[in-house]
């Protein structure tokens, strides 16, 4: 029988696992926008640590390896944007990304304060946009960040998170 992915809340002993994940993850973005210095490639242990703290991180687990991860973060004025979706390639196509999208926007929302959901992701990223908008994101802007990359900011009201089927529960850390 094989072994079931679970999602939790991420905590400081996840912090390399992740950082791996998102270096291995990133290098088709690379390689797509021809941009080895993207931040997810550059980003320190120390800064993912920072991240654990002062946001929502969840991680997908099969068995003792972190095999996705998702973080969020929530601003004054209600809006939550979700960063870093990752999954391993050879887990992708799966569904994963799906569930973890949904879990992370289940904690995002759980207090109430939130009104809306952005992400951003680039434009020709296509497996990342379809994802998107399977989950009920529309595009609200656009940014040019140069000759190769244009960000897509992409958004939902929370209404719609609350009508969606419930996220799977995921297991908060002590």
């Amino acid at each position: 029988m094989g072994m079931s992915v679970t999602i939790s809340a991420a905590t400081e002993a996840d912090s390399e696992q992740i950082l791996k994940l998102q270096y291995l993850c990133y290098q088709s973005e690379a390689q797509l926008y021809g941009d080895y210095s993207i931040e997810p490639l550059t980003q320190s242990l120390d800064s993912v640590r920072a991240e654990l703290s002062g946001g929502t991180v969840l991680v997908a687990r099969l068995g003792d390896e972190v095999v996705a991860s998702v973080r969020g973060t929530v601003d004054a004025d209600g809006t939550a944007r979700v960063d870093k979706l990752i999954v391993h390639p050879r887990m992708q196509r799966h569904g994963l990304g799906g569930r973890l999208l949904a879990a992370v926007e289940s904690a995002l929302t759980s207090a109430g304060t939130v009104k809306r959901i952005e992400l951003a992701t680039g434009h020709r990223s296509e497996h990342n946009l379809r994802l998107y908008r399977k989950h009920g994101y529309t595009a609200v802007s656009t940014r040019r960040v140069d000759d190769r990359l244009t960000l897509i900011t992409l958004a939902k009201d929370v209404e719609a998170v609350a009508a969606a089927p419930a996220a799977e529960a995921f297991v908060a850390s002590a």
